[in-house]
């Protein structure tokens, strides 16, 4: 459970790093950028040890599927809450197939 919750501060961060300055389009780039990396460093802080931490548990395989699932979730959430962006039908179908593939990377086959 460490792990999931590790990744899921990890991915709130990154998120921000990535996308948050959308929000802010006039404020200088090189402004932009360092702030990014400072967020992003926060987020290694939660990334790296959930790594390492989950690789006791899981495979990589595994950890980079339920990190892209929880990024789904955090990305979704970010982008009504905060860019106040609609989510679309074809976006739910699309996280719905990523979702079938998280079920084919963590059946027993």
């Amino acid at each position: 459970m460490m792990t999931i919750i590790l990744l899921t501060l990890s991915n709130i961060f990154m998120t921000f790093a990535w996308y948050g300055h959308l929000k802010y389009r006039s404020a200088p780039i090189f402004k932009v950028i360092v702030v990014s990396w400072l967020i992003a460093f926060a987020e290694y802080c939660f990334q790296v040890p959930a790594n390492r931490i989950g690789s006791y548990e899981f495979t990589t395989a595994q950890l980079k599927t339920i990190q892209e699932a929880i990024t789904l979730v955090v990305f979704s959430v970010f982008s009504v809450l905060y860019l106040k962006e609609d989510l679309r039908w074809n976006y739910f179908l699309g996280f719905a197939m990523m979702v079938g593939a998280v079920f084919v990377i963590f059946k027993k086959w």
